[in-house]
Formats: C-alpha cells, structure tokens, sequence
C-alpha cells in the first residue's frame, strides 16, 4: 500500500516538473524569438534609414557640383582676363616697336596666337568640368558604399552577440532541466529506500509479533492439556 502510494507521488512529481520546465522552455523560446524579430527590424529599420540619407545626398550634390563649378568658371574667366590684358600689352609694345607696314601681320599673328590659347584654356576649363564631376560622383559613391559595408558589419555583429547570449540562456535553461530532474530523481529514490526500510522493519516486527502470539497460544493450550491430565488423575 505504501509503495504503490509512493509510485503514484513520484508519477505526479515527475509529471509536475515536466510541466513546468515544459512552461519555462516555451517562455524562453518566445522570449528569444521576440528579441531575434526585434533585432531584425532594427536591422531593417536601419538600412532604411542609411537609405534615405544616401538618397539626400544624392539629391544635393548638384547644388554642392554647381557651386565647385562656378569656381571653376570663375577661375577661367579670371584666368581669360589675365590673358587678354597680357595681349595687349604684348600687342601695344609690338606696334612700338615694329614697323608700320608689318602691323597687319603682327596683329594676325597675336590674334591667331590669342585665340589658340584661349581654345586651350576653354579645352582645359571643360576638363576639370568634366573631372570634378567624375571625382565627385566617385567619392560620394565610395563614401557611400563604404557606410554600407560599416552598417553591415555593425549590424552582423549585434545578431552574433545576440544569438550567442541566446544559446548561452539555453544551455543554461537545459543544464537547469537536467540538475533538477537529477535531484528529484535523487529525492524519489532515497524516499523509496526509506520507506522500503520502514516496510522491512514493519514485516519483521509482525513476524515477531506473530510468533510471540504463537508461543502464547502454544503455551496456553499446553497449560489447558496438563489441567486435563491432572482432573483425570
């Protein structure tokens, strides 16, 4: 009797730990699971957020373009100015100091001379046009790209640690799960010794007790015999 109630606690034991290891798994999976989803729209969020910036960017550079260029033009008109004051000063000096009647071809050739250079610095005006808006555009590619790679990184990053703190609260959960079944396992099987023990010591003192009783009938019915014996006497 006493060991069968002993096996229906311990099937109730066992049943009532696994339930609630059962609740504390299911509690920490939908735990993680929530961190692990919030991770990740964190990650999208900011992507999408590095996105727009990019996108702002892009959307000012023809202004930041357009003030280099009105540098640029600046620069070549200043340089076009220069270039016309040393033309006449050049051509001022010649006419001094040439004759007059070869005035007309030196003028020709100053202003053949003048304009070939001015065609090069047009020539080189349309260079660096076209060299700062190269430059440009590749730098802002690169830049870009390159917060890209430093999100990214970032982000994988923070999903590691994240999943490494997770498997680590898992293991810990698991290696929890494991000690206490032990220990109850333990608990149950000292239980059933003792009780085991109190069922042995009960059998042997009813066995005593039945051969005490035994003893007394024997020696009662041997006093009635002899009482007999000694009326027939």
């Amino acid at each position: 009797m006493l060991l069968r109630h002993h096996e229906s606690m311990q099937e109730l034991e066992f049943r009532h730990l696994g339930t609630i290891q059962k609740a504390r798994a299911e509690l920490i999976r939908t735990q993680h699971q929530t961190e692990l989803t919030n991770q990740l729209e964190y990650n999208k969020r900011r992507e999408r957020e590095l996105r727009r910036k990019h996108v702002m960017e892009v959307r000012q550079q023809p202004k930041s373009l357009k003030s280099k260029e009105l540098q640029i033009k600046k620069q070549f008109q200043e340089t076009c100015k220069t270039q016309t004051r040393q033309y006449k000063a050049l051509r001022n000096h010649l006419l001094e100091t040439t004759p007059k009647s070869e005035h007309k071809a030196v003028l020709k050739r100053l202003k053949e001379e003048q304009t070939r250079k001015l065609a090069i610095l047009a020539e080189q005006y349309d260079h660096s046009i076209n060299e700062m808006l190269s430059s440009q555009a590749l730098r802002l590619d690169e830049a870009q790209e390159g917060e890209c790679q430093v999100l990214r990184m970032q982000l994988q990053q923070e999903l590691e640690l994240l999943n490494a703190y997770q498997s680590k609260i898992k293991m810990q959960t698991d290696a929890q799960h494991d000690k206490e079944r032990r220990d109850l396992e333990q608990r149950v099987s000292l239980r059933r010794a003792l009780l085991e023990q109190k069922v042995r010591r009960h059998k042997r003192g009813l066995k005593l007790c039945t051969v005490e009783l035994f003893l007394i009938v024997l020696f009662h019915s041997a006093n009635s015999v002899c009482c007999r014996l000694r009326r027939r006497c």
